[in-house]
């Protein structure tokens, strides 16, 4: 008789599904075959802990199993069936008329024979459960979502490399067919690092550039950087306002454009004679920068 299955998982009688996928989890990693290439031992043990999960992980099954242990219907003991030959697909049924036997299994799974069984029902062994797919989260720096690019992973010990596509936006999902633990997909989700200076608008980037009042006034060539690590002059016209964008067309995420955001910086202190030029400045040049808000 095999090992009860609460002792194969390791988990108490009354564990969560939670930890019953947990600890199935766990075990199935560590005594995979890929892990263990001609360990005929480990091979034995993953297909011991595969049981037990299809059994603790399905209601029905768990139920039934607490219920009547290996001797209940389904595992090989002594109830309305057990494997002796004799029967279809090498199955005796003891006191049952055959063709009451579907409405009989119904009621331990809906599904009758074939799908209590599955694949031992033409006398073969259990159908293997597909590995599971795994979520894990990387962060990646702005520039590289930007522009694309290769991350390395680490996955139980072997690297992987992620080609990352120019343009990922935070909280895509990138998927690693195979490259998962124990052979299932790798998704990975994607968050983006801030930026020290650069911001994203959809496809376009935005620098913000601090100007004078001098330059904002007489206007002025400032030398910007862009995502490529290039650097270019911009000129910001006379007469400029605080918040005015330029654009460098094409220099952005997937050929969108990067925009300059102008900021009007003005100096904290100054001289007498620095306000008298400011406030003939002002005598020269009236102006009411509120007259159309609406509001003033």
């Amino acid at each position: 008789m095999p090992r009860d299955y609460y002792e194969v998982l390791g988990v108490p009688r009354n564990a969560s599904e939670a930890d019953i996928k947990k600890a199935y989890r766990k075990l199935a990693r560590q005594h995979h075959p890929d892990r263990n290439p001609g360990d005929k031992q480990a091979e034995a043990r993953f297909k011991e802990v595969q049981e037990a999960y299809d059994v603790l992980n399905d209601k029905t099954k768990r139920a039934q199993y607490d219920r009547f242990g290996f001797a209940g219907p389904g595992f090989g003991g002594q109830g309305p069936f057990r494997p002796e030959g004799g029967g279809p697909g090498g199955f005796e049924f003891q006191g049952i008329n055959p063709e009451d036997l579907e409405s009989i299994l119904g009621a331990f799974g809906g599904g009758g024979f074939g799908d209590m069984f599955g694949r031992r029902a033409r006398g073969r062994g259990r159908a293997a459960r597909p590995p599971e797919s795994v979520e894990a989260e990387v962060v990646i720096p702005f520039v590289k979502a930007a522009l694309g690019g290769t991350v390395s992973l680490s996955v139980d010990g072997r690297a992987i490399d992620l080609r990352v596509p120019a343009g990922v936006e935070e909280g895509k999902k990138l998927r690693l067919a195979g490259q998962g633990p124990g052979g299932g997909d790798l998704i990975v989700r994607i968050k983006i690092e801030p930026h020290p200076y650069f911001r994203r608008e959809g496809n376009n980037v935005i620098l913000e550039v601090p100007v004078s009042v001098a330059e904002a006034i007489l206007g002025a060539k400032v030398d910007v950087p862009t995502l490529d690590g290039t650097r270019l002059t911009v000129t910001v016209p006379a007469g400029t306002s605080s918040g005015a964008r330029l654009r460098l067309r094409g220099k952005g995420i997937a050929g969108g454009d990067q925009l300059i955001e102008i900021k009007i910086v003005v100096p904290k202190t100054h001289d007498k004679r620095s306000r008298e030029l400011i406030e003939e400045f002002a005598h020269q040049n009236p102006q009411n920068p509120r007259e159309h808000t609406g509001w003033s």
